[in-house]
């Protein structure tokens, strides 16, 4: 990617998260691993796990404490109501935005 999609990407990356933790719960390697996988290559886990401290510190997910084969126990991050709430927030504000840069792209 290149310095604007990565620009663009900071931006909306909190709402990928919580989508992701929309659909199951999951754990920071993990979310890393999904994202990498679905072509987010320049994603660092420091950055993922700086974020799910942002969202817990805000209170958008539940964790639960999984036990590890290797270390410590994984924190495992679910979506509550609050993060659910915030989710939607986002996919509103996202619908708005694509909505108005098509017009824009297409002229109108």
């Amino acid at each position: 990617m290149g310095k604007q999609s990565t620009e663009m990407l900071k931006g909306v990356l909190e709402g990928i998260v919580l989508a992701i933790l929309a659909a199951r719960p999951a754990y920071g390697y993990e979310i890393t691993a999904w994202l990498r996988d679905q072509g987010f290559t320049d994603i660092a886990e420091g950055t993922i796990y700086a974020l799910l401290v942002r969202i817990e510190q805000r209170g958008l997910v539940d964790i639960e404490k999984v036990p590890s084969e290797k270390g410590p126990p994984r924190k495992v991050y679910s979506l509550n109501a609050s993060g659910r709430a915030h989710l939607a927030e986002f996919w509103d504000t996202w619908n708005f935005l694509t909505d108005r840069l098509t017009r824009l792209n297409q002229g109108a």
